[in-house]
């Protein structure tokens, strides 16, 4: 792991520890550990988000990747329907086409 990478990740965890509903850095840091292959504290980081903040809506997809990389098909279908709604709700076209996209692969892997 990189010096830089290093210093994120404990800048990160510095602003969630003095904020901790600060929704932007615990996603931020779920990507960093998705990045490093640590997909655990990656999905524990996603699924805090969702639980108290679930109007973020970038959440959804990057969960439900997650859970498809393990073979939650059914996690991660449930995520992409219910974060379709919430970024249409939020004038989101572009992470509601992604969500649109990756339900419709899932349905097609579940089915096959």
């Amino acid at each position: 792991m990189s010096r830089n990478t290093q210093s994120k990740i404990k800048q990160l965890a510095r602003q969630i520890k003095s904020n901790p509903g600060d929704s932007f850095s615990k996603f931020a840091l779920a990507l960093e550990f998705r990045k490093q292959g640590k997909f655990k504290k990656a999905r524990i980081l996603f699924e805090d988000i969702l639980k108290h903040d679930p109007d973020y809506v970038g959440v959804y997809y990057h969960l439900g990747k997650l859970y498809e990389m393990h073979d939650r098909l059914q996690d991660a279908r449930k995520m992409y329907e219910n974060g379709i709604p919430k970024a249409e709700q939020q004038q989101k076209k572009r992470t509601k086409s992604e969500l649109q996209e990756a339900l419709q692969n899932v349905k097609i892997e579940m089915d096959s």
